[in-house]
């Protein structure tokens, strides 16, 4: 779930965490910088991670079975070019 800035959910738990000095100041300046309380940008930074983590395990996941879709769209994008240029002669779909 992503949210925009500014609309990120009620916070609910209460915890006590322990910060390199530099990480919390860097992590102050952001927050600052994006016009979010402390305890809101950690969160959406949390959160951010997580999607990573989950985005990237999903990859892992499609790259082991053998399904590499990204070669395949741009193939397919190849194959659609050639055959735009082999229809139209090259010249762009009119809209």
């Amino acid at each position: 779930m992503v949210l925009p800035l500014g609309r990120l959910p009620a916070m609910t738990a209460k915890v006590t965490l322990s910060f390199a000095d530099e990480t919390i100041e860097q992590a102050r300046w952001f927050a600052r910088r994006e016009g979010l309380s402390l305890s809101a940008w950690m969160d959406q930074a949390a959160r951010e991670k997580t999607l990573r983590e989950v985005f990237a395990a999903h990859a892992d996941a499609v790259s082991r079975a053998g399904l590499d879709w990204e070669t395949a769209a741009l193939a397919d994008a190849h194959e659609v070019g050639l055959v735009n240029d082999l229809l139209l002669g090259g010249r762009p779909r009119a809209a």
